[in-house]
């Protein structure tokens, strides 16, 4: 078998990247080690950059993103018992964001696959990528109890961080940046109206907490706990009390609680490997950085990704030219970095950290407030939160 492109991984940056492909005609496989119902399965955010946005409109499979995407015109810090709202639309020149569920998203572009005969190939075991730094690349997995082999000309490892498209690098060839943050995020989904229409982040001494939603009928919400906290220690009516501790009254008030039907903790972590080009093999998404979710960059670093290697590979395939795969890692990391530091700085604000000392608590203080009434500070995180320009 041979295609022109393979792609590892059938998460929103794999399906979204075989999307653009599929329109301009090039080729591409995909590879996924496990079923689609599981990965539908997954539970991720959904705060979606313009970028993005236009990214999936490019793909000819925004129906339902267009018509059920909630778009968010600002978002509010909460501290002290008080609210104050950023206004991302007015203090970015226009720009906003669109709250839609990455599982739906997920949905959209299986459909869109689907419906115009896109191959993928679910339940693919022991995928593994061979010779991406020569000119004959290829990829083998086990389906059905049968190895298979497919030629190509690419590679895009779109499988995230435990996935095997880094791992196959040499050691030698690539350099890892790595921080864990000493907290986790406890998440809750119910089936329950939102307390604001616009995302909420509170600090508080009991640390961090998020309001935030999926649709005007479902809401996420998450409390910051300790790094070794397990989720069966928390039911429904410790999380809701302590969700609402840690909110202003006039918030606390407005929550509508009922039952959870997902409960997790997810783990904070910073993370980057360089270069993301090796090769003919090429790095996407979480497979090459993690970010912390305070700054809602994980899922649009992914697309940025997808955009800086779509515009090569079909630079390559319509002028022949490799300028733009050249450029690919440079230009993917140069966002990528921008989006780690503004993560961490949003992780560092509104978080507590158990070593933190007074020092470091009054720097805190005085940055939410900064940030809170000057225009410029403001601005500055606006233009970082709905997305620097690709």
């Amino acid at each position: 078998m041979r295609r022109q492109v393979v792609i590892i991984g059938s998460g929103p940056s794999g399906l979204l990247l075989g999307q653009l492909l599929h329109r301009i005609g090039i080729d591409a496989l995909i590879l996924e080690r496990s079923s689609k119902e599981h990965v539908l399965s997954r539970v991720r955010a959904g705060v979606l950059e313009e970028g993005t946005v236009g990214l999936v409109r490019a793909t000819g499979l925004a129906g339902r993103l267009d018509a059920q995407g909630l778009r968010h015109d600002g978002i509010e810090f909460a501290f002290d018992g008080q609210r104050h709202r950023i206004d991302l639309h007015e203090l970015s020149g226009g720009k906003r964001v669109v709250v839609y569920g990455q599982t739906e998203l997920t949905a959209d572009l299986m459909a869109g696959r689907e419906a115009v005969g896109a191959e993928t190939v679910y339940e693919a075991a022991d995928v593994m990528p061979h010779g991406f730094d020569t000119d004959t690349p290829y990829v083998t997995y086990v389906h059905g109890g049968v190895t298979h082999r497919v030629d190509c000309d690419f590679i895009a490892g779109c499988d995230g961080y435990h996935g095997i498209s880094r791992r196959a690098v040499p050691a030698g060839a690539i350099s890892t940046f790595e921080r864990s943050y000493p907290f986790g995020w406890l998440g809750l989904l119910a089936e329950v109206p939102p307390v604001s229409h616009e995302l909420i982040y509170a600090s508080h001494p009991r640390g961090f907490a998020l309001c935030s939603m999926r649709s005007p009928t479902r809401s996420r919400y998450y409390v910051q706990c300790d790094g070794d906290e397990k989720v069966e220690n928390w039911s429904d009516q410790r999380f809701w009390d302590e969700l609402r501790r840690r909110l202003p009254a006039d918030a606390a008030d407005a929550v509508t609680t009922g039952p959870s039907f997902e409960k997790s903790i997810a783990g904070l972590r910073s993370f980057v490997a360089e270069p993301m080009r090796f090769g003919r093999l090429f790095l996407c998404g979480d497979a090459a950085h993690i970010v912390p979710p305070t700054g809602a960059k994980g899922l649009n670093l992914a697309a940025s990704d997808v955009h800086y290697l779509f515009e090569a590979l079909r630079e390559f395939y319509g002028e022949r030219s490799a300028a733009g795969l050249d450029a690919y890692s440079p230009r993917a990391l140069a966002r990528v970095w921008k989006a780690v530091r503004f993560s961490w700085w949003m992780t560092l604000l509104l978080h507590r950290f158990p070593d933190a000392s007074p020092f470091a608590e009054k720097l805190r203080a005085t940055e939410l407030d900064y940030v809170t009434t000057s225009r410029h500070a403001a601005a500055a995180l606006a233009e970082n939160y709905v997305g620097l320009p690709y």
